[in-house]
């Protein structure tokens, strides 16, 4: 019997299964997108390149480890830091109590201190006086010959007219201005009602335009400075100019910090920033600093532990790469408090990290072979960078986290938020500079403002700036 001819195929039923592959693999998209939304979801500080300042109230991060137990403050043992007293030459008043009659037989004290007398105790209390701001008035008189009636006229020299705000004052504003991110507005209204002294927003802004020109020199300084330094922390964040994104780059050392905004985010902006790339460079894992050699780089563990924390809590699958790399960042850090506390020198660090050192690589190779796809990736571009995890433990100077360039580069940040960058190219420069000589003299703990008014002076009298870098 010959075999059944073949039926036709269906023509419905070629269109349904055309149909049901096109939904699954759209369901399969779906899902992935899914998974990748939840993840942002549940993206923290603590997991995440976030700032603590984007974590809701009620979401905080929970605590790395369980509650002491203890009230919050501190602990018997822990270092006070008691009230500074000020200077001699900071104290206007000194008012004094002295005892008349002594508290147990009331015989009468003498007014004058003994030999054998304690020197007295102390209580500074700072006042702002009536009138903070002293205005002073020159006046150009006139006067009649006796002779032949000429009226002859005084004149206010040149230098005095040009401006109707002295350097001090200047420096102030322009310090809120750059410092304390207030608005021209803001700076307008403190004006008025701190110093009593009304000013106009152009005011404000030509303030801004002579402190960002007395800076100029301070800020090149610095920038030369960075540039040649052994080590230094880098790091960018996002700004604005015109409504147009740019960056805001830092380059921190231990003595110097240097800010400077470029359009791009990549190599240029990097070489903007700091020129011919010499020293250590400690930085995040951004492209941008990929084409350096490893010997160069010492990559940020404060970043590498947010990643760890992101993978444990992200699947199963994830689980175990993330807390091997919980345990390496928990036993490095522990390891460099004590190298930072002297309890060891820098050979008995190096012994000392080796076994995490091989640890970490371990679990890094096998993450890289499994079959998770994340943990796959995650490892093998660790794997590619893994010795610049570790140049803090050969080289002098070089620290296992990027924090010094980040706290740095946290009031630009603020900045960014409440006035979202620069209307201008020459409000760059301001915010640039401002940054740079304010930052500076806070690592080197020098007065901000006294050496901005310095500044000022030297820029109205054409003479040169004051040296930003201690000597």
């Amino acid at each position: 019997m010959e075999e059944a001819a073949a039926k036709p195929a269906c023509p419905n039923c070629a269109r349904l299964e055309k149909r049901v592959a096109e939904l699954e693999a759209q369901v399969e998209s779906l899902l992935a997108e899914v998974r990748e939304l939840r993840q942002k979801l549940h993206q923290n500080s603590s997991n995440s390149s976030k700032p603590p300042s984007s974590d809701p109230p009620w979401q905080r991060p929970q605590a790395p480890r369980p509650p002491s137990g203890r009230a919050p403050g501190g602990q018997p043992g822990h270092k006070g830091h008691y009230r500074q007293r000020l200077p001699p030459e900071r104290v206007a008043n000194v008012i004094h109590y002295r005892p008349t009659h002594c508290g147990r037989c009331h015989a009468p004290l003498p007014e004058e201190a003994g030999p054998h007398d304690p020197p007295p105790s102390w209580h500074q209390v700072a006042e702002l006086p009536p009138q903070v701001a002293a205005v002073t008035e020159y006046q150009a008189h006139a006067r009649t010959c006796p002779q032949c009636r000429t009226i002859t006229h005084a004149e206010i020299p040149a230098d005095i007219r040009a401006h109707t705000t002295g350097p001090r004052l200047a420096a102030a504003l322009a310090y809120m201005s750059g410092r304390g991110h207030c608005s021209k507005r803001v700076v307008q209204e403190i004006a008025q009602t701190i110093f009593d002294v009304p000013v106009a927003l152009g005011t404000v802004a030509q303030l801004e335009r002579q402190m960002s020109a007395a800076l100029q020199a301070p800020h090149a300084e610095a920038l030369r400075a960075v540039r040649g330094a052994p080590v230094k922390n880098v790091d960018e964040t996002g700004w604005s100019e015109h409504g147009k994104l740019c960056w805001l780059w830092v380059a921190a050392t231990v003595g110097v910090v240097v800010f400077q905004i470029h359009a791009k985010r990549g190599k240029a902006g990097l070489h903007a920033l700091l020129g011919t790339i010499v020293g250590i460079i400690c930085s995040d894992r951004w492209g941008a600093y990929a084409g350096l050699p490893l010997s160069m780089r010492q990559l940020c563990w404060a970043h590498l532990k947010r990643d760890f924390e992101r993978l444990y809590e992200l699947s199963a699958g994830t689980k175990l790469i993330g807390r091997a790399g919980r345990r390496a960042v928990k036993d490095v850090f522990a390891i460099w408090k004590d190298f930072k506390d002297q309890r060891m020198d820098r050979a008995e660090l190096q012994t000392r990290l080796q076994p995490v050192r091989s640890r970490l690589h371990s679990a890094l190779q096998r993450g890289a072979t499994g079959t998770d796809g994340t943990t796959k990736r995650f490892c093998r571009r660790i794997l590619k960078v893994y010795e610049a995890l570790w140049t803090f433990a050969a080289v002098e100077g070089v620290e296992p986290t990027n924090n010094h360039a980040e706290r740095m580069v946290r009031p630009g940040v603020l900045w960014r938020k409440g006035s979202f960058g620069n209307h201008s190219a020459a409000g760059c420069r301001f915010t640039e500079r401002i940054l740079t000589v304010v930052q500076t003299l806070h690592v080197q703990e020098r007065p901000v403002l006294d050496y901005l008014c310095r500044a000022l002076i030297a820029q109205r009298a054409r003479t040169a700036a004051p040296a930003l870098l201690a000597a």
